[in-house]
Formats: structure tokens, C-alpha cells, sequence
């Protein structure tokens, strides 16, 4: 039979673990607990994200004014030259020939000219003789000054400042020049600046062209394909009068710097073209939103607690957080955690948090491939 003790002590256990179901409990039925806060509010920036490649300024096939024998290579394969530098020598031996004989054939005709000249005046020989050694003088001063630029171009000079490629023709070959048909003797290409190129959708146009500023001299921001960061900067300088019928996209380029020649034509690059100027947005984490059918909705509480869905029409994507574009205010306490437990109507349990964004600004990212669209912060 249990004594007095012995009931003694149940009680009080019964008593202790009473107290200790009634800490634990949770909340009342119907009211789940959530976090919540106010949306952030930060200064942003959206961008159009695009894929593109760098295109030299200006790309020159070097070639010949005339033909001959290649004599001498005056450069190194790939290095820098300036407008005018010789690159190429040919033997200038026939050319010279050519004007010797030219040279001599102008003053005979010259001579012949003044001669007839002091013959007309004297009545010597008819007018109709007169033109005719006129015409002859003037036809070999032409063909002198051919065989005179025959000379000059047997030696071949950079047409633009830039970096050569490598030659395409040894010394002691015979090329064919004079002519856009004659052989290629090297290429040259601007290095700085340097554009890149790429095609925006009919769409993304329209909404650009529709911002304050348009297209003219829009910011871009460029990142090769080894980089995190968006480091060359530059405008757009060129935008087509067309969109292409059968893609539907324009194609649109702007200008970067490349003072050290680093950005080579034809490197591919993800680009972002910045939209309309910096503003001030409301921002929440995506776990807050929801879709509801076709629609992105978060929950707002109102009231004594009660949850409210609110239709949102949504920005970028900036540091894992949304922007908001329409459907939320500032002083609304949004659901930020938790909305799977919460139904239209239905009274919450709030938990005041703090939105943050989950990367700094200046936080390396690794590469990805680029979304139709993003966002950056202003600071």
C-alpha cells in the first residue's frame, strides 16, 4: 500500500510536469508564428542583361598599290603600329625603269608643246596641230605622275594605327596589287577604343526606348567570360534603323576604353545596358512571394493580426532580394518567413525581423549566365 510519501512526492511531480507542458505550448490554434517586416528600402538601378562580342573600330586588309616582288618585312608579327609606318618593301627597280621612260616621253612632249606654240604665232602650223600637242603634253605629265606613284607605293605604309597581325607573304614572292582582287599582304585592327556588339529583342527596345534618356549614350557595363565583375565600362554609340524580321531583335553597340589593348575583336562577353536612372525601391526576400495562379502575391498583416494577399508586380532580382514595383508600401508588415503556414483571413503569430540583402554590393559573384534582366544598388 503506498504510504503518505509516496503520494506526497506524485503530486508533486504531477505538479512540476504540468508547469513544464504549459511553458512549451504552443501557440494558440489557428495562429502560426511567422517572421515579418517592413519591405527594404534602398536605392536601385534596373539592367538589361545581353550576350555580345568586341569588334575592332576599324579592321584593314592590307594589300598593295601596285604590283612586284616582295623585297623586305619592315615590322613584327602582332606588334603595335602607327598610321604611316612602313610595313612592307617591294623591289622598286621596275617602277623606276617605268618613270625614267615616262619622265622623258613628258619632256618631249613638253618640248614639243612650246615649240608649237612659237609656231602657231607665226602662222607656221594650224590651230588643229596646236591642240594636238597641247593634248600629248597633257597625257604624258599624266603618265608621268602614275609612274611617280608606282614608285611611292612600292613602299606599303599602315593605313591606320593599330595591332598587325602576322604576315601573309614572305620577302621574295611576287604580289598582285592594285586592286581589291590583289593579295592580302597582313591585317591591322584598332585596339583603342573597342566596341561591343549585341541584338536586344524587339521588347527590351521598346521598353528602353520609352525610358527618360532612350538608347542615346546608355550606360553598359561589360564582364568577360573568366570574370565576376562587370569592370569595362562604356555607351552606347550606334543603334540599327531596323529590326531584323526574322530574329526580331536590333542590333545595338556601344564604345569601351582598351587603352592597354587587353579586349581583343571577336572575345565574347555578358553585357548589362542600364535602364532608366537610379530610384528609390521597396525590396523583400523571395520566400515572401507566391505564386497564385498567374499572379505573384505576398502576405501583408492588417488589422488585430489578420493576413492579407496582396497582388505585386515584380523588378530585378538584387542580392536574393525582389523588387517591388506595385502592390506593397513602405510601413506594410510583409510575411517573410513562414507563408506556407498562413491562409487569406487567418490571424498570425508576428515575429519582427530585419530584411538584409544576402550578398554585399561589392561582394565578388561568380560568372553565371545572364538573366533577361537584374538590378544593382546605388551608392
Amino acid at each position: 500500500m503506498p504510504t503518505f510519501r509516496t503520494l506526497a512526492l506524485s503530486a508533486l511531480a504531477s505538479v512540476a510536469l504540468y508547469g513544464c507542458g504549459k511553458k512549451d505550448a504552443p501557440p494558440a490554434q489557428g495562429a502560426p508564428p511567422v517572421s515579418v517586416s517592413n519591405p527594404m528600402q534602398a536605392t536601385v538601378r534596373d539592367w538589361d542583361d545581353f550576350t555580345g562580342r568586341f569588334e575592332a573600330v576599324q579592321n584593314v586588309e592590307v594589300r598593295a598599290r601596285t604590283g612586284g616582288y616582295l623585297q623586305a618585312v619592315h615590322f613584327r608579327d602582332g606588334q603595335n603600329v602607327r598610321k604611316g609606318q612602313l610595313l612592307f618593301t617591294l623591289d622598286p627597280r621596275p617602277a623606276q625603269a617605268l618613270l625614267a621612260a615616262a619622265t622623258a616621253q613628258a619632256q618631249q612632249a613638253r618640248t614639243e608643246f612650246r615649240r608649237a606654240e612659237a609656231l602657231l604665232a607665226a602662222r607656221a602650223i594650224s590651230q588643229e596641230e596646236f591642240e594636238s600637242r597641247r593634248s600629248a603634253a597633257a597625257v604624258a605629265n599624266a603618265a608621268l605622275r602614275a609612274r611617280q606613284l608606282d614608285v611611292e607605293f612600292t613602299r606599303v605604309t599602315a593605313p591606320i594605327s593599330g595591332r598587325v597581325s602576322a604576315r601573309r607573304v614572305d620577302p621574295g614572292n611576287l604580289v598582285a596589287g592594285g586592286t581589291s582582287a590583289g593579295d592580302v599582304l597582313t591585317t591591322i585592327v584598332s585596339a583603342d577604343p573597342i566596341h561591343f556588339v549585341f541584338d536586344a529583342s524587339e521588347t527590351q527596345v521598346l521598353k528602353l526606348q520609352r525610358q527618360a534618356g532612350g538608347l542615346t549614350a546608355a550606360p553598359v557595363q561589360v564582364r568577360l567570360q573568366d570574370e565576376a565583375d562587370y569592370r569595362w565600362n562604356g555607351t552606347v554609340d550606334f543603334v540599327d534603323n531596323v529590326v531584323d524580321g526574322q530574329s526580331g531583335s536590333t542590333r545595338i553597340r556601344a564604345q569601351i576604353a582598351n587603352p592597354n589593348g587587353f579586349l581583343k575583336a571577336g572575345m565574347y562577353g555578358s553585357a548589362r545596358m542600364a535602364g532608366a536612372g537610379a530610384y528609390t525601391g521597396l525590396l523583400i526576400p523571395e520566400t515572401a512571394i507566391i505564386s497564385d495562379g498567374s499572379r505573384k502575391v505576398a502576405y501583408v498583416i492588417v488589422g488585430d493580426g489578420q493576413t492579407e494577399m496582396r497582388p505585386l508586380t515584380l523588378g530585378p532580382v538584387i542580392d536574393g532580394l525582389r523588387v517591388v514595383r506595385s502592390g506593397l508600401r513602405p510601413n506594410d508588415r510583409v510575411v517573410v518567413n513562414g507563408v506556407q503556414r498562413v491562409r487569406p483571413g487567418q490571424k498570425v503569430t508576428p515575429k519582427p525581423v530585419t530584411i538584409a540583402a544576402t550578398r554585399r554590393p561589392d561582394e565578388r559573384r561568380a560568372p553565371t549566365a545572364a538573366p533577361a534582366s537584374t538590378g544593382t544598388f546605388v551608392r
